[in-house]
């Protein structure tokens, strides 16, 4: 690969590792405040022993436990991209630009 190609490969490896921090981050951020309602709703359930209650807090379960898988993928794919860039790095030397 010529160093133009990597100098670019880079570029664009920066540009998505920002994008999926960025995601991962308000992801992060959403999960929070989901787990504070799923405390709150499962308080509210042993509470109030309703169906409706019940139902409400598993609902709000399975939401977050989705909500958690997703986390746990954009964290591979950071990492995956972190990796991408370590390496274009090892093998791009800002000298081979100009000769």
């Amino acid at each position: 690969m010529g160093p133009r190609l990597v100098k670019r490969r880079l570029e664009d490896v920066q540009r998505q590792l920002a994008q999926a921090r960025e995601s991962l981050s308000v992801l992060e951020e959403q999960v929070a405040v989901w787990n504070d309602a799923l405390d709150d709703a499962r308080i509210r359930s042993l509470v109030s022993e309703t169906p409706l209650q019940s139902k409400e807090y598993e609902e709000l379960a399975r939401h977050v436990m989705v909500a958690n898988a997703e986390m746990t993928r954009r964290s591979h794919d950071v990492r995956e991209l972190v990796d991408a860039r370590d390496e274009l790095l090892r093998v791009w030397t800002p000298k081979d630009e100009h000769g």
